[in-house]
């Protein structure tokens, strides 16, 4: 998921968002704050063992998706479909399926009662975890046998490839905006420069590092580690825009709340998901409509924070590319 980030800056003073996006930097309070459980193995090897094996899991749940999609399909049959197919295959999702269409750059998920069907440029964002050790990709279908669909998603698709190439420890991060930024461009498109990729530690989808999508001339290195690498190319401005409510939140807050339904529902999504991202879909499933009524409350009490849907400026078509890289004794794509 992108930075806007799940977790991330808002971009309107010229930041990246992760489109995982950085909760606007908010970090989960000290007050009352509970340990996330962490992995008791001291293994590195034991550790990118997880991750690895969430990336397998990941990529067999993109050709899942792949192979079910299809135009006016329900964009709620489909989320649903892929994320009890990560579950069958031994993993558990990261955050909730986006689903996210033509100017819609991330963020979209559908509600429980979601009627939406899919057409245009979609984009399907999915997350798979292991014990909190985290695969993120993302790949854009054209389901209208449209050319400037098409060549979008040739666009991000050569930077994100290109973006790899290149990865390794110690290179600087503008370099690989850089060149996503010169394969968007000369493709005739524009990279999205307040999105990024992202670092990932467990149970932390938007964790330490950003990796930007165009030259923001920082000077700061990759390290060994886990990274997302998303480009977004439009045929817009070349921006994104805080929309819609998503229906995607996470816990930021384990203070007290009164209500005794939200207090169940908070418990709960503490237990279920700690600090990943999750959705109002999940939670009425678990427990009916009335987890809505709960979700407001929680929000209201800051337990919580709901992300925006990500919109292009200018409206432009939007295509993403992800993967996710393990640096480590080598360069691995985790999800390929």
């Amino acid at each position: 998921m992108t930075e806007k980030q799940y977790g991330g800056s808002t971009g309107r003073e010229g930041k990246s968002l992760s489109a995982k996006a950085n909760i606007q930097n908010t970090p989960i309070s000290k007050t009352k704050r509970k340990e996330i459980p962490k992995d008791n193995s001291t293994s590195k090897a034991s550790k990118e063992e997880k991750i690895l094996e969430a990336g397998k899991i990941a990529k067999k749940s993109v050709d899942y998706a792949k192979s079910i999609i299809k135009k006016d399909m329900k964009l709620l049959e489909i989320a649903e479909k892929i994320e009890e197919k990560i579950i069958e295959l031994g993993g558990k999702p990261a955050f909730p399926v986006n689903l996210s269409i033509n100017d819609i750059a991330a963020h979209y998920t559908p509600a429980y009662n979601d009627e939406t069907l899919a057409h245009g440029l979609l984009k399907v964002d999915l997350g798979v975890h292991v014990n909190g050790y985290v695969a993120d990709t993302a790949f854009s279908i054209d389901l209208e046998n449209n050319e400037q669909n098409k060549k979008l998603i040739e666009a991000s698709e050569k930077a994100l490839m290109n973006a790899i190439e290149i990865a390794e420890e110690n290179l600087p991060l503008s370099q690989i905006g850089k060149t996503i930024q010169e394969t968007i461009e000369s493709l005739g498109f524009t990279p999205i420069i307040n999105l990024s990729g992202h670092e990932m530690q467990q149970y932390d989808l938007h964790a330490g590092l950003t990796i930007p999508n165009h030259d923001n001339k920082s000077t700061i290195k990759l390290s060994k580690g886990s990274f997302a690498i998303e480009p977004f190319a439009t045929n817009g401005s070349g921006k994104v825009y805080e929309g819609k409510p998503s229906g995607i939140y996470a816990l930021i807050n384990w203070k007290n709340v009164r209500s005794e339904t939200a207090r169940e529902v908070g418990e709960f999504i503490e237990k279920e998901y700690q600090t990943l991202p999750f959705c109002s879909r999940w939670l009425v499933k678990e427990f009916g409509t009335k987890a809505l009524f709960a979700l407001k409350q929680l929000e209201e009490n800051e337990n919580i924070h709901q992300y925006p849907q990500l919109i292009e400026l200018s409206h432009g078509l939007v295509s993403q590319a992800e993967h996710t890289i393990l640096i480590s004794k080598e360069k691995i794509i985790t999800t390929n």
